[in-house]
């Protein structure tokens, strides 16, 4: 989230620490250990991890179901973030109120989506995934229209919204009939980064006032959605047979790395050089995922998938711009 956020959305929770809401902001919580790297590190850091989280997804499903990625990812992603917390000394919230909101958002903005982009990655490449990941920006521009009153539409963000989709009509071929593409495969991608902007939405209408920390909030939200999966996994699957090492070095990269410590370099990254260009790195992911797939997983890669990928990135980026005060 970025999810968020102007997503990624990936951190909803980054959001709120810069959206104002009434006279009283999410406070920021300020994890020291990596400060002592240059801010352009640690933003080069998260392009790396997010970009290869697609990466880690498809090399999972490879072995486990998706609903076990998901759980593996969510279970180490908490450990980090818990731990973070210990060190801290933060306090998870106390109130009932927070937690039913928190349980929502952890739905929306962590079980759904990385379930969903779990189950796509079976039929479609990472690459592609990497791709819907993208477009974020373009759905919560579309809902914040609807939702958010004090988001107002200008011409120049009406014309990214249009641009970012006529990209991704261009990265499925849609000339073509979708050919080659699966889908139900890419209709999940696509999903998984809907539900983002409907999780950030959700979070800035119940919790913009919130007093807890970012991390007390987010750690929070992502043992929550952990608790989900723990409910949902044996459900709807088996206890593996076997374990392979390589996958189970994806998920737990997945988690620890992918959820957990990319969560608290994006908090120092907001808190040190603010949210508008800490969310820049948002541009980058796609490209990551993309050479990680193509050089990595040999996957394949036709020209529409890079040359739509940067115009969904193009309109992703007016969506973004805002008219300057007077």
């Amino acid at each position: 989230m970025c999810y968020e956020i102007t997503p990624v959305i990936v951190a909803a929770m980054t959001s709120l620490t810069a959206v104002p809401h009434g006279r009283r902001t999410l406070r920021a919580n300020r994890p020291g250990a990596f400060r002592a790297l240059d801010w352009r590190v640690r933003f080069a850091a998260l392009a790396l991890v997010w970009g290869f989280s697609f990466l880690f997804i498809k090399v999972g499903t490879g072995a486990f179901a998706p609903f076990q990625v998901t759980f593996g990812r969510l279970l180490f992603g908490s450990v980090v973030l818990l731990a973070a917390m210990a060190v801290k000394r933060t306090r998870l919230p106390r109130s009932t109120r927070t937690w039913a909101h928190l349980m929502v958002a952890a739905f929306f903005l962590n079980a759904l989506p990385f379930s969903l982009f779990a189950y796509s990655e079976l039929t479609i490449p990472s690459t592609l995934a990497g791709i819907c990941n993208a477009t974020p920006p373009l759905w919560g521009m579309a809902l914040s229209l609807i939702a958010l009153s004090e988001d107002r539409p200008t011409r120049r963000r009406v014309a990214g919204l249009g641009l970012g989709f006529l990209g991704v009509l261009t990265v499925l071929g849609a000339w073509q009939g979708f050919s080659g593409l699966d889908p139900s495969g890419t209709a999940m991608a696509l999903l998984a980064s809907l539900s983002y902007p409907v999780g950030w939405i959700y979070l800035r209408r119940t919790l913009g006032g919130s007093t807890d920390s970012a991390l007390s909030m987010t750690g929070t939200q992502v043992l929550l959605a952990t608790a989900q999966l723990a409910v949902v996994t044996p459900l709807f699957t088996t206890v593996p047979t076997s374990y392979p090492l390589l996958p189970v070095l994806s998920v737990v990269a997945l988690g620890a790395l992918g959820t957990g410590f990319a969560m608290l370099l994006q908090y120092t990254l907001v808190t040190e050089v603010g949210p508008t260009t800490a969310q820049m790195v948002t541009y980058f992911i796609p490209v990551i995922a993309t050479l990680a797939g193509v050089t990595l997983l040999g996957e394949s890669l036709a020209w529409t998938t890079p040359v739509g990928a940067l115009i969904v990135l193009a309109g992703a980026a007016l969506t973004q711009t805002h008219p300057r005060p007077r």
